[in-house]
């Protein structure tokens, strides 16, 4: 277990995990803004990506009053990505996640694992800045971000390639 705060438990994705996350990356409302909804996963393709990682990726499972609802990964950005996005130095982590349950969605939750992983990447990794590149569309998951603290940056035009067409996205960061 990574950290546990006010009913959530974080922990590394286990072999066990695989079916949750081909169950969520099936769902339409998942892969909207997470993969592309013309993009669904199965099994085989659920090991291709999140398992035996040599990316520096940390996946995890989210639950929430233990039950297992959400994924969440978090990474140090590299020299290369900090150019990208316009920074030169500092310890700067980015965060990806989505809530797979529907009926956990639009009750804070979200709110929730993003300030939780921020606090542990703060504290734990000493990091200087947390990023994330949400499409400008995804309004709702912005908002919950914002409430969060984080600030947008700039947009990072064409930065996503998502059901077949390219995307803007907004740079946002929380910075300690």
């Amino acid at each position: 277990m990574l950290f546990k705060s006010d009913g959530l438990k974080v922990r590394k994705l286990e072999e066990k995990d695989k079916y949750l996350l081909a169950k969520w990356l099936s769902d339409p409302s998942v892969l909207e803004f997470y993969e592309g909804r013309n993009n669904p996963f199965n099994i085989y393709r659920v090991n291709a990506k999140f398992y035996n990682r040599r990316d520096g990726v940390t996946g995890c499972i989210v639950e929430y009053e233990g039950i297992e609802i959400g994924y969440i990964q978090y990474y140090q950005l590299d020299d290369e990505v900090k150019k990208e996005y316009g920074y030169t130095d500092g310890k700067i982590f980015g965060t990806d996640q989505f809530i797979g349950e529907g009926e956990f969605r639009n009750k804070g939750i979200g709110t929730l694992i993003v300030t939780s992983m921020v606090k542990f990447l703060i504290n734990y990794y000493k990091a200087d800045r947390v990023v994330m590149d949400p499409q400008t569309r995804n309004t709702r998951d912005i908002k919950c971000y914002e409430k969060c603290g984080f600030k947008k940056v700039k947009i990072l035009p064409n930065h996503e390639l998502h059901e077949g067409e390219y995307q803007d996205c907004w740079m946002i960061e929380y910075h300690k």
